[in-house]
């Protein structure tokens, strides 16, 4: 059960995100986010609130063009750097998968998938309510259904927050 519960840290890049359907997450990002609020504890979520989940139809959400969908994302530089360097539980997005939109480009290809869960770290999609979160001192409680042979399980992400 430790593996599924685990501080949150929410780090928000709405306006980025709104401005930029392709925006990336990167370690300066990351870096400058705990200049504010602290190192990243070990076996903690990062949780990237984008307000993707606000977005009304299943067309805006997915928003697909003809070179494939935008979504924002983690840069895959910054994948490793949680992985490895603060030791995380996982990453949470509002997005529909881990990986932004146009990862199929990236090099290394889909990083959340290949390195971030090749380290054997979790990833949330398709999260809702995170402006409700503040950036340090929120709890997440994410246990996964236990499905034989699955690589993946819906589940109910809960945040305890503080009032």
């Amino acid at each position: 059960m430790e593996r599924f519960i685990g501080p949150a840290c929410v780090i928000d890049v709405a306006r980025q995100a709104r401005e930029n359907a392709d925006f990336l997450v990167t370690t300066g990002l990351i870096e400058g986010w705990e200049r504010q609020h602290g190192k990243i504890p070990e076996r903690a979520w990062v949780l990237i609130r984008t307000d993707w989940s606000k977005r009304a139809g299943a067309d805006a959400y997915l928003n697909i063009a003809s070179d494939g969908p935008h979504t924002p994302g983690f840069h895959p530089d910054c994948v490793p750097f949680l992985a490895r360097e603060r030791d995380i539980l996982g990453v949470g997005v509002e997005t529909v998968g881990t990986d932004a939109g146009q990862a199929a480009t990236f090099d290394p290809m889909f990083p959340c998938h290949t390195i971030m869960h090749g380290s054997n770290r979790f990833g949330l999609a398709s999260l809702t309510n995170l402006e409700y979160l503040p950036p340090t001192g929120a709890v997440v409680i994410a246990p996964p259904l236990k499905i034989v042979n699955g690589s993946g399980s819906p589940l109910r992400v809960l945040a305890l927050a503080p009032a």
